[in-house]
């Protein structure tokens, strides 16, 4: 695979969707090819899983039953959008991946986070993106916001709370792929930081793929 993968995590409402755009737009405007997705959807299956994870209507679901409906989209998304963008050459930037998986499935859900992490990873063939952007912040200052929650949003605070831990502890795990950055705060400032890091990945795989 040739292109570049980024991917941006963190708790919900904390800004993913809005840098996605950003650094898809600014990325776009540089002259290279981008994808921008999320998951849980990307594609038509994808979608209709998120409908049941995110629609309060469903209801509770078995905790291993949700995982694996996550795992699901993230085997069909990776194999339908991902792997052909970065086939091609071109940069793929995802609102969400493994990452939140196991923070929300594995602390959040109180799964064992290893065993969460192994189906993830093997979902996913094992990709993993080239930069992980985790958009940090406080649980209580941002879903709280939310007026109409899905079903994760309106969980408690101890959950996602506990959700966060679980992204610290991945990022504080692999250092070098990982930009973490307060989210919902200066907003253009953060935006040309992840722009400037991608833009360093793109030029290193263009020294590398001329030798």
């Amino acid at each position: 695979m040739t292109g570049v993968f980024v991917v941006f995590e963190g708790g919900d409402h904390s800004g993913k969707s809005t840098h996605t755009a950003l650094l898809a737009a600014s990325v776009r405007a540089a002259g290279y090819e981008v994808v921008q997705t999320r998951e849980p959807g990307g594609t038509a299956a994808g979608e209709r899983i998120r409908d049941i994870l995110l629609d309060p209507a469903t209801g509770d679901l078995d905790a291993r039953a949700e995982a694996l409906l996550y795992a699901a989209d993230k085997a069909h998304h990776l194999t339908a959008v991902v792997m052909p963008a970065l086939a091609r050459g071109a940069v793929v930037v995802c609102d969400r991946y493994v990452d939140s998986m196991i923070a929300y499935q594995g602390a959040g859900r109180v799964l064992d986070v290893e065993d969460v992490e192994r189906v993830a990873r093997w979902a996913t063939r094992d990709v993993r993106p080239d930069l992980t952007v985790l958009l940090d912040v406080d649980p209580r200052r941002a879903v709280h916001r939310i007026a109409d929650k899905d079903r994760l949003e309106g969980e408690g605070v101890e959950f996602h709370e506990r959700v966060r831990q679980g992204f610290l502890a991945l990022a504080a795990g692999d250092p070098e792929r990982y930009l973490v950055t307060p989210g919902m705060e200066e907003l253009d400032a953060t935006a040309a930081l992840v722009h400037d890091r991608v833009m360093r990945i793109l030029s290193r795989r263009a020294a590398t793929l001329d030798t």
